[in-house]
């Protein structure tokens, strides 16, 4: 049975203003490198079998950071993993988008990824990692809109906002997904003394 293990990339400055970053390629800050460290502690004590990540920065540096520590092989970057494209609204808040295009800005056409390429793009990339890692156990290193959307189409979404660095697992069970974790940050419960 192939695993699944998603894990939402560490927390950027954009995260902590409330930017929508999309595919806007933005840093890791200390914190979601310390974040991405923590984690990798944890995985060190677990069996997994390699990280593919997204090729957007602050995805690929949380699975290097990952890879370092927990001692995973980093197999590959692949951009079907990337953050959701949001089109004109990449770059900016809540507020800003509001006060542009009004409170229904999301109903509008404004240059953002649809569900069923997102989903494609998935899907094609599920039906390889079946095929190559049969029976592994793999994590991979994306975005929260891309990550929700995947389980909303699953029909494994879970109503808690997905947090940096937080880890979500699907068991593959016959020809579906069962949900065995989700949002886990009990890595970021420990401090960091007692994780050394």
């Amino acid at each position: 049975m192939t695993t699944i293990g998603f894990i939402r990339h560490g927390s950027t400055e954009w995260n902590r203003l409330g930017k929508l970053q999309g595919q806007l390629d933005t840093d890791l800050t200390d914190e979601g490198r310390e974040q991405a460290r923590l984690l990798g502690v944890r995985l060190s004590q677990e069996n997994w079998d390699g990280i593919i990540s997204s090729d957007l920065k602050r995805a690929n540096e949380t699975a290097q950071i990952i890879s370092t520590r927990a001692g995973i092989p980093l197999l590959r970057t692949d951009k079907r993993l990337r953050e959701r494209k949001y089109g004109l609204v990449e770059g900016t808040t809540v507020a800003e988008r509001e006060e542009r295009w009004g409170a229904d800005w999301k109903l509008q056409d404004l240059g953002q990824e649809s569900d069923s390429d997102l989903w494609a793009r998935w899907m094609e990339l599920e039906t390889e990692i079946l095929n190559q890692y049969p029976s592994k156990k793999i994590l991979l290193i994306s975005h929260g809109g891309f990550i929700v959307q995947v389980l909303r189409v699953l029909k494994l979404n879970q109503e808690e906002f997905l947090q940096n660095t937080s880890l979500t697992l699907l068991l593959r069970q016959s020809d579906q997904w069962d949900l065995q974790l989700y949002n886990c940050l009990t890595h970021l419960q420990t401090t960091s003394e007692t994780m050394v």
